[in-house]
């Protein structure tokens, strides 16, 4: 009894009409049982593609029936590919550079082999020189996330099936971490980081995990019925990050002239309002649901912004300023004296440096001892 052949092994429909188009070029009059042969696969295969290049893609091919093969009856100099304008291309080359984030993530190898299919559709198309696109555009990440691989696919898996998950996970604040079982309803990358949105079944809340702090994933469990309403859009409608609260402020922010100009070159919230203000400064008016965010921010542009509303917002503005100028205070030149002769047991050191400090309160060595009755 014969041995069972496996079949022959299939390509891409794209690279076979193409090695097809080759071998037509050549004017060899190739039929389908040689190009079978060739390409290793059926000849039924083989008559397929060249119906359709004669049929779909308008080539001029026709069977030789005293040369028992193939040819064309014009002069053809490049295969019919996609139509691309030289903007498409350059879009499509700035989409692959953006994609790099993905790096690491089961999605690079699959996104890879889908850029060099299209690249290949394209290429004889239009002519554009990749290395001089690579050598003038970059994409930079700073922070970029740290994100467990297997962790990654785990999740992803969960919710490609509409699956629960049970996993440990450590809070920022949490000296160790806890279990959870969720039910996850999305995954997106936001400023470089991956958040996984997801129902937690022991809260009966929708809660947002970062996936960096997912140190171990325990079971993929039974499937659920995700809720067909559920939108992270509108979700995160009143967020100026990630995370949502449960607050309704009217923020407004002052800018001065320098940050006016860099804030005016990006769209920071869907709410947002600028309004022109003399000396060319700016308000910014937003509407969220939660402060946290925006305060940080609000912070990083130090001096160059001033909060007008809410007063919440100004004051924690204020603390979270005061308690950077203590952190960053200086403390007098005895006191680093003193301690390193308390250190070192030298009692006559000790007596000098304190008698030296017998001065005035307003002098500006003294240091300042607030007491309490």
């Amino acid at each position: 009894m014969p041995k069972h052949q496996p079949p022959p092994r299939s390509r891409p429909p794209l690279a076979r009409m193409i090695r097809i188009h080759s071998c037509l070029l050549d004017g060899a009059y190739p039929n389908c049982s040689t190009l079978a042969k060739a390409i290793e696969v059926a000849p039924k295969t083989i008559q397929r593609d060249i119906e359709y290049m004669r049929d779909q893609l308008g080539l001029p091919i026709e069977y030789d029936g005293a040369r028992h093969g193939y040819a064309y009856t014009e002069a053809v100099t490049s295969f019919p590919t996609i139509p691309a304008t030289e903007g498409e291309v350059l879009a499509l080359f700035v989409a692959q550079k953006a994609l790099e984030q993905y790096r690491g993530t089961p999605f690079e190898q699959p996104l890879a082999r889908a850029f060099a299919k299209l690249s290949q559709v394209l290429e004889d198309s239009i002519m554009v020189d990749t290395g001089a696109l690579a050598s003038a555009l970059s994409f930079r990440h700073t922070g970029v996330a740290l994100t467990d691989v297997e962790v990654f696919q785990k999740v992803t898996r969960a919710l490609t099936k509409t699956r629960e998950l049970e996993f440990d996970y450590r809070k920022l604040n949490g000296s160790r971490a806890e279990r959870r079982r969720v039910q996850p309803y999305h995954l997106a990358s936001i400023d470089g980081q991956w958040y996984l949105f997801a129902h937690d079944l022991d809260r009966d809340d929708i809660r947002t995990f970062v996936l960096g702090r997912i140190q171990k994933v325990i079971t993929i469990g039974r499937p659920f019925r995700k809720p067909a309403g559920f939108s992270l859009t509108e979700r995160l409608m009143g967020s100026f990050g990630v995370f949502k609260g449960a607050g309704d402020f009217r923020v407004r922010v002052e800018f001065d002239p320098y940050a006016a100009r860099l804030v005016r070159e990006r769209a920071w919230h869907p709410s947002q309002k600028i309004t022109d203000l003399p000396g060319g400064r700016i308000e910014l008016a937003l509407r969220l649901d939660a402060l946290e965010e925006v305060e940080r921010w609000i912070l990083s542009w130090a001096g160059h912004a001033r909060v007008l509303a809410p007063p919440l917002l100004k004051q924690r503005v204020r603390a979270a300023l005061s308690d950077m100028q203590d952190a960053y205070a200086a403390s007098p030149p005895w006191l680093a004296e003193l301690h390193e002769a308390a250190q070192a047991r030298q009692p006559d050191r000790l007596l000098q440096i304190v008698l030296a400090l017998d001065r005035g309160s307003d002098h500006p060595s003294q240091l300042p001892l607030p007491l309490k009755d």
